[in-house]
C-alpha cells in the first residue's frame, strides 16, 4: 500500500536531531514556557518576516486567538460579520463562531480552490470586520486587489496559514500578508509536530501582547488577569521538534512542488481534472494534491484496489454540517460541486520514484 501520508518516515529523516532534542528537553526539567518555545518563536518570525510570533496549542487555538484578540481590543464585537471561504476546513469557520462572529460564506475560484476574490466586495457590509483568507491546499490566495478592497472598508486581513507554510507571493511569505495569521503543525502538515501545536504571527505589537496574555489564562504576570482568558501554550517538546524540521521546510516544499509537477505533466485521463499550477511556483507547496471528477468515488475505490491510499479533503462544506444547521439553506454551487468530485492523492517528500510512477500509471488507466 502506498500510505497517503507516512508520518514515522518523515520524522525519522530527522531521527538523530529530534531525539537529541527530545533529551535535552527531557533532562531540563522545564516543560512549559522556556527557551524552547523562545527559540522556536524567534525563528519562525524570522523565516515569516514578521515582528512577533507566538506559539499557541493548535490551529483552531492560533485563529480563535485572533479574533478574541481583536474583540478585547475593541476592534470587532460579537455580531461583527467576517468573509470567510465556503468551501473552507470547518475550523475556519469555528474560529469565528466560538467568538460570536457572523460567518459571511464566499465561493471560491473554480480553479485555484481559493476565495474568489472578485465575489468579496459584493458581500461587505456595514457590519463587515474581516476578512479570513485559507491558503487552501498550500496555495496563496493574495492580490493588490484584495489589500485595496482591505483598506478602502477598514478591514482586518486574517489568514488562516494552516496548508501553506512558506508559499510566497511576490516574495511576501504566507503569514506575513495580512494583518494576523494562524498556523496549524498538525503532524500531517508540511510543517508537522509529534501532536497538536500551532502559531499566531503578527506584526501587531498590541495584537501580539493581548494574545500572549489570552492564551496564558489572560495573564500578562502571574496571578494577575487582565482577560478571562484560556489555556493554549505550545509546550517545549513540540517547540524543540519544530524548530529542528523548520530548518528543512524549503527542502520538504521543493520535493512537494517536484512531484506536483511530475502529476501535472504526466497524469492525462480525460475524466480527471488537475489542479493548477501557478505561473510563480513559489505560491504553491502542496500540502495536499487534489483532482476532481464526477466519479469520485468510483476512483477511489480503484485506487485502494491498486493500493494507493487517497482521501477526500474535505466531504462536507461548513454550510452543510449539522453544526452549522442555520445555513443549510444556502447555496454555494461550486463548492458543493467541488465536495462532491475532490480527491486528495499522496503527496509528501518522502515519496519514492516508484510510488509516484505507481500513482500516475493507475490514474491514466482509470
Amino acid at each position: 500500500m502506498i500510505n497517503f501520508l507516512d508520518l514515522k518516515k518523515i520524522n525519522l529523516t530527522y531521527q538523530e536531531e529530534i531525539e537529541n532534542k527530545l533529551l535535552s528537553v527531557f533532562r531540563s526539567g522545564w516543560y512549559l514556557m522556556g527557551s524552547e518555545l523562545k527559540n522556536f518563536e524567534a525563528n519562525l518570525a524570522s523565516y515569516i518576516g514578521s515582528q512577533y510570533a507566538l506559539g499557541v496549542a493548535n490551529g483552531l487555538d492560533a485563529l480563535r486567538l485572533i479574533f478574541r484578540a481583536y474583540i478585547e481590543l475593541g476592534i470587532m464585537k460579537a455580531g461583527d460579520e467576517v468573509i470567510v471561504p465556503a468551501n473552507t476546513y470547518i475550523a475556519s469557520v469555528l474560529a469565528l463562531s466560538d467568538n460570536g462572529l457572523v460567518p459571511v460564506f464566499v465561493e471560491p475560484d473554480a480553479d485555484t480552490f481559493n476565495i474568489d476574490i472578485s465575489k468579496i466586495e459584493e458581500s461587505i457590509t456595514p457590519k463587515t470586520k474581516a476578512i479570513l483568507i485559507v491558503h487552501l491546499q498550500g496555495r496563496i490566495v493574495f492580490s493588490e486587489e484584495l489589500k485595496n478592497m482591505a483598506q478602502k472598508h477598514n478591514l482586518k486581513i486574517v489568514e488562516d496559514n494552516a496548508q501553506a507554510i512558506g508559499a510566497e507571493w511576490n516574495g511576501i511569505k504566507s503569514g506575513n500578508l495580512g494583518d494576523a495569521a494562524g498556523f496549524s503543525f498538525y503532524p500531517g502538515k508540511n510543517l508537522g509536530a509529534l501532536g497538536d501545536a500551532g502559531a499566531v504571527t503578527t506584526n501587531d505589537k498590541d495584537v501580539f501582547e493581548a494574545i500572549r496574555a489570552i492564551a496564558n489564562y489572560g495573564s500578562n504576570q502571574k496571578y494577575v488577569n487582565i482577560y478571562k482568558g484560556l489555556n493554549s501554550r505550545l509546550d517545549e517538546i513540540q517547540a524543540a521538534v519544530l524548530d529542528v524540521k523548520l530548518k528543512y521546510i524549503g527542502h520538504e516544499n521543493g520535493t512537494r512542488r517536484e512531484i506536483a509537477k511530475r502529476f501535472i505533466s504526466e497524469i492525462n485521463n480525460p475524466k480527471i481534472t488537475l489542479p493548477e499550477n501557478p505561473v510563480d511556483e513559489n505560491e504553491h507547496v502542496w500540502h495536499v494534491f487534489v483532482v476532481r471528477t464526477e466519479k469520485r468515488d468510483e476512483l477511489q475505490t480503484y485506487l485502494t484496489e491498486k493500493g494507493i491510499h487517497t482521501i477526500i479533503h474535505y466531504p462536507i462544506p461548513p454550510h452543510k454540517q449539522e453544526a452549522y444547521k442555520e445555513y443549510a439553506d444556502l447555496s454555494f454551487p461550486i463548492t458543493e460541486k467541488m465536495h462532491n468530485e475532490v480527491l486528495s492523492l499522496p503527496i509528501s517528500s518522502v515519496l519514492e520514484e516508484e510510488e509516484i510512477q505507481a500513482i500516475i500509471k493507475a490514474v491514466n488507466e482509470f
